[in-house]
């Protein structure tokens, strides 16, 4: 057993020797065999090792003897011990997770935590054969794709699975011939939980027409993660030569590339996007699906409402896929001369009054109006319904809501910008179009010079 941990160490460059290990003790039979395991292979690697006991404070009756069990083990073996606790109730209420899904995600939170304290290289957990098996079968009855077929790696960043390889029954066998105690988590032997039912009733059908089950699946797992490297290089250069802009709760993609593109690599891109994208975490298959369905066949400005408040907008040149709040801005005075910052738009409004007209305005960063056609203060304030005005140029009347359009403004957009009120009549659409009504004549004797730019707002 020692030696074929050690080579599945060596043949996949999990450690590379001289390394802080952190290793996920839980008390069971599997992370027992792993401390003994790499404690054992400790000279040979230049280890040093720690453990972490991770309290869910989901069994407070048999919590505390699992906890004084690893504390003695890793006594006995010189190795550090520390626990910690996780809420794992409160946190799957919080994230509307089912329990087992929460525990997963602390605990690996945990770990990653606990190894930056210890500046731990690695953090070894004491996944097998089995659990692999069991963890396909399960991905495969929740209709998962290639990448959810390609299992747990045995290596992924810092986390590292030396016993991937090794069957249940082997590491029992282990235990019982070295004489190595461990103890039963009994939430193990609940047939209510997803995998324990997998694992106590599917398996063993399974294992009847195919002895050799865990062994197969080991085989389809290397091929489906060899083809997943593959195409994530593939996903990878796309990617990058796609993403406009990013951010925590914001990705901009090209659209122009995804409408022509293979659904097999769009879907990978797409999925690949979103978990980049920290708020965006955890879109279902069909909600991959539907965005696809809007790149290939929605209408520009077509938009979908995802769980978690997450919308997707599909503009002229963009799909922008973000869980950011819309932002409608507040109503400002505009006493000339002022500088008037819009909260939530990332503008500054400034007003104030020319002698003359100058070089004039590009109508839409700046323009120059004439001040005795107005009524002051002015006012800006977002659209409003019924909103229409005479756009400079045009000279007809037209809805705003029809010009917008037109322009192809982002219906998201749309509320943030600021509209420049006279009395009842639109003045300008800050950086799109004056009002001909209020455009400077040869009589004019008063000039209003309105301009917007970017502000730190």
């Amino acid at each position: 057993m020692v030696g074929k941990v050690a080579d599945a160490i060596g043949r996949s460059a999990l450690l590379e020797g001289g390394e802080s290990v952190l290793v996920g003790l839980s008390g069971g039979p599997d992370s027992v065999c792993l401390l003994h395991l790499l404690h054992r292979l400790k000279d040979r690697f230049e280890l040093t090792l720690h453990a972490v006991y991770v309290d869910h404070n989901l069994r407070p009756d048999e919590t505390p003897a699992e906890r004084d069990f690893c504390r003695d083990l890793c006594e006995r073996l010189c190795v550090n011990f520390a626990v910690k606790s996780i809420d794992v109730s409160a946190f799957a209420k919080e994230k509307g997770l089912n329990k087992q899904e929460a525990a997963r995600e602390l605990r690996y939170a945990v770990f990653e935590a606990a190894a930056f304290e210890l500046r731990a290289g690695k953090i070894a957990l004491a996944h097998n054969a089995d659990d692999q098996t069991e963890t396909v079968l399960m991905r495969f009855l929740r209709g998962a794709g290639p990448r959810g077929l390609s299992g747990m790696l045995e290596k992924r960043g810092k986390i590292i699975r030396p016993l991937i390889g090794v069957e249940r029954a082997e590491i029992e066998r282990f235990l019982r011939e070295e004489n190595i105690p461990f103890v039963v988590d009994s939430s193990n032997l609940r047939t209510d939980y997803f995998r324990n039912r997998i694992r106590a009733e599917l398996v063993p059908i399974m294992r009847q027409l195919n002895p050799s089950l865990a062994g197969t699946v080991a085989d389809m797992v290397s091929i489906f993660q060899e083809e997943e490297r593959y195409f994530d290089l593939i996903v990878t250069k796309t990617l990058m030569k796609m993403i406009s802009r990013k951010s925590a709760q914001r990705i901009e993609l090209f659209l122009s590339p995804m409408e022509i593109m293979d659904k097999v690599i769009l879907r990978r891109v797409l999925r690949r996007a979103i978990e980049e994208t920290d708020s965006l975490r955890g879109m279902s298959f069909t909600h991959i699906e539907d965005i696809i369905c809007l790149v290939k066949h929605g209408p520009s400005g077509g938009r979908l409402s995802l769980p978690r408040d997450i919308r997707v907008i599909k503009e002229y040149a963009l799909l922008i896929i973000t869980s950011e709040k819309p932002v409608r801005i507040d109503e400002y005075t505009l006493s000339p001369p002022c500088e008037v910052v819009v909260k939530g738009a990332g503008l500054v409004i400034k007003a104030d009054f020319r002698e003359d007209a100058g070089d004039g305005g590009d109508d839409r960063s700046s323009v120059l109006l004439d001040a005795g056609a107005m009524e002051f203060p002015l006012t800006a304030r977002p659209r409003a319904a019924g909103d229409f005005f005479f756009p400079m140029g045009f000279g007809k009347r037209k809805k705003l809501q029809d010009f917008f359009v037109d322009a192809k403004v982002p219906r998201d957009e749309r509320d943030r910008i600021p509209i420049i009120i006279s009395g009842s009549d639109i003045v300008w659409i800050a950086g799109h179009r004056a009002d001909e009504r209020f455009k400077v004549k040869e009589d004019t004797k008063k000039i209003l010079r309105l301009s917007v730019m970017k502000g730190k707002c």
